[in-house]
């Protein structure tokens, strides 16, 4: 089998080689991949920097969520079969390898793929519908006929967080450019504010909760939109501390959040994909050899969708 491989942090350190197929172990399941997602997290644990803590040993495979077939089942496993169509975000922060055409994973964080859901968008799902998922309703407690702000409401979270939010029945608010305006109206959302022109003066004390999707000066300048007693859940990491710590001595509580798997949220996610009522924006799909260049478009920020590499 072929997998795509890193063996230190170099430039150009991704690798398209053939290694030995693994075996699954006690509750695992082995999975034929067809189709592994493309997130940020990715690119820069391959890059060195900060995240590339995610990394234990080299050879490093990328990659946390798939779509593919089980192929075969470890001791202990019940519930599935050879031939399950099946998708996953798997083993996150630790190394999950979904950059290969075969993979053994969790048989605990799979989740059945549902008729009318194909394995390219359901490879895409895992870590950015479970985020917005957590993010609303496990840490933002999110309540029908709440209001929410969601910052960056086009990106990868944004635009699933913004469609969850609306089947929950909130009130949705989401900053955006103006291009993608009429997106997100087609998504559900109430009020489309665009970034540029955007005085956070004019929406204060508006919202129960905001999902920030930018972090830094524009969530702290944001705080001023909660509502007495609302909340805010900020993703980016590299900014959590700041945000918090400008929200110390008010009665606005900022959490912060790393996304875990979970399957049954995820069957759940993937149900509402077949049935149309949730949508994954797929921007490129690239064969699995292309990966350096799926990391470089999406570390360029000028992506607008989701990345898919297609393993078989």
């Amino acid at each position: 089998m072929y997998a795509i491989q890193i063996h230190a942090h170099e430039p150009d350190n991704l690798r398209y080689e053939a290694i030995d197929t693994p075996q699954p172990g006690p509750g695992e399941v082995l999975i034929r991949n067809q189709a592994a997602g493309v997130n940020p997290i990715d690119w820069k644990t391959c890059s060195g920097g900060g995240a590339s803590g995610f990394i234990e040993a080299f050879p490093f495979i990328p990659g946390w969520e798939f779509s593919g077939v089980v192929e075969a089942l470890g001791e202990g496993v019940s519930g599935y079969k050879p031939g399950d169509a099946v998708l996953g975000f798997v083993r996150f922060p630790h190394p999950a390898g979904c950059y290969a055409e075969q993979l053994c994973v969790p048989a605990n964080q799979i989740t059945l793929r549902p008729e009318g859901l194909d394995a390219t968008t359901a490879a895409g799902l895992g870590l950015a519908g479970l985020t917005a998922w957590q993010s609303l309703f496990d840490k933002g407690q999110l309540q029908a006929g709440e209001s929410v702000l969601i910052l960056a409401g086009a990106g990868g979270v944004g635009h699933l967080a913004v469609q969850l939010a609306a089947l929950k029945g909130a009130q949705v608010s989401a900053t955006c450019s103006a291009t993608n305006r009429d997106y997100l109206t087609s998504l559900g959302c109430h009020q489309v504010i665009d970034y540029r022109d955007l005085d956070m003066g004019t929406l204060a004390s508006q919202f129960d909760l905001i999902l920030d999707g930018v972090g830094g000066d524009t969530a702290i300048d944001a705080l001023i939109t909660l509502k007495p007693g609302g909340r805010m859940v900020t993703l980016p990491s590299v900014t959590a501390a700041q945000v918090s710590s400008a929200a110390e001595g008010s009665d606005i509580e900022v959490m912060t959040i790393r996304v875990e798997p979970n399957a049954t949220q995820l069957g759940k996610l993937a149900r509402l994909c077949a049935n149309g009522q949730l949508k994954l924006k797929v921007a490129q799909v690239l064969p699995l050899q292309d990966a350096a260049q799926a990391h470089k478009l999406s570390a360029s920020g000028h992506i607008s969708g989701k990345l898919i590499l297609q393993t078989g």
